[in-house]
């Protein structure tokens, strides 16, 4: 069992297969950074996980207690045979649960093969219903296709579906009503985000941020909002539904409610390091380890120490620098 120095139990592994990506949001990966071009060199072919090495580190953190899985990017569909993958994960005894986090773009494509090879859950990022609101958010003219890929997975009965939306101050807070009327008419379940300062958000992370409270405050004011009780093994939303609404609302607060004390999750990044936290500094090269022949016993002790070293919280509200490792770039990171 992996314990940390805080006695959090480790259950939950993001993997990310890819660091690429074919939207350019802009908060992640955009077009520009201040007035120079922000063209990210991408991680070379030969230095990404392999499928084979991701499937083994797997096998050995479902070994250690790890039994819940989400695939990353990057955007995960970029990489051929995903759907493959994720059949070879639900193929790890222990591992009872993989899920995959997607900007929809290629989800319509994709989402016969990913159930029929298991798939049950998907969390799918929008921050706009509006086309070219969209639009501007992503850098890409791609909102029918994303809103194709939903209608695929609902049609398809993937359960749960859930929509991820950026809150971010005058882009799209003129939305928070649309997004919680989707939950009266389609069977998903929003997660409202507090906006994160990562790396080319400084700027604008305290102008653009909206806390979970001030969004809550604003769908009260439309509809009574009833709250739903939390499962011990489900994630750190706070979830509520609209009366009779087939879907649910919840809130995700990093900043204003963190939800550290309850971290069980660590991360393999695509480049191949082990992280324990999104916005730490600290992370573990376990793909030299792994190319270097080390046994399974060497790759252990490696996730053991990474675990050592996972913080008791993070220190946003504090000014902690949001660069942390992987340049504080989420596509590098893992979402």
């Amino acid at each position: 069992m992996l314990t940390d120095s805080f006695q959090r139990t480790i259950k939950y592994l993001r993997v990310s297969i890819t660091d690429r990506c074919n939207l350019r949001c802009s908060y992640c990966r955009p077009e520009k950074c201040g007035n120079t071009s922000s063209n990210f060199e991408h991680i070379q072919h030969n230095e990404i996980m392999t499928y084979e090495e991701l499937l083994r580190l797997a096998s050995i953190f479902a070994r250690l207690g790890v039994e819940k899985i989400r695939v990353t990017g990057g955007e995960p569909l970029v990489r051929k045979n995903v759907p493959e993958f994720v059949g070879d994960l639900l193929s790890i005894k222990g591992i009872s649960d993989v899920s995959l986090t997607t900007n929809g773009v290629l989800l319509q494509d994709y989402a016969e093969a990913l159930k029929a090879k298991g798939l049950k859950r998907i969390n799918i990022s929008l921050d706009s219903l509006v086309p070219d609101k969209f639009s501007k958010i992503t850098g890409r003219n791609e909102f029918s296709r994303v809103w194709k890929g939903i209608q695929k997975v609902i049609e398809l009965g993937l359960d749960p579906v859930k929509i991820n939306v950026v809150a971010m101050r005058g882009i799209n807070d003129d939305e928070f009503f649309d997004f919680a009327t989707l939950t009266l008419e389609l069977p998903v379940h929003v997660r409202f985000i507090e906006f994160m300062p990562m790396a080319f958000t400084t700027g604008d992370s305290a102008r653009n941020r909206i806390l979970s409270s001030e969004i809550i405050e604003k769908i009260e004011s439309q509809w009574v909002l009833e709250p739903i009780p939390k499962a011990p093994s489900s994630g750190p939303a706070e979830c509520f539904k609209i009366k009779n609404a087939p879907g649910t609302i919840g809130f995700i607060s990093p900043i204003s409610r963190h939800f550290c004390g309850e971290c069980n999750r660590m991360r393999i990044t695509a480049a191949g390091s082990l992280k324990p936290c999104l916005l730490s500094h600290d992370e573990i090269d376990i793909k030299a380890a792994l190319r270097s022949g080390a046994d399974d016993d060497y790759l252990e002790n490696l996730i053991y120490s990474a675990v050592a070293i996972k913080w008791k919280r993070h220190e946003i509200e504090n000014g902690m620098s949001p660069d942390g490792g992987g340049g504080g770039i989420m596509f590098r990171i893992g979402g």
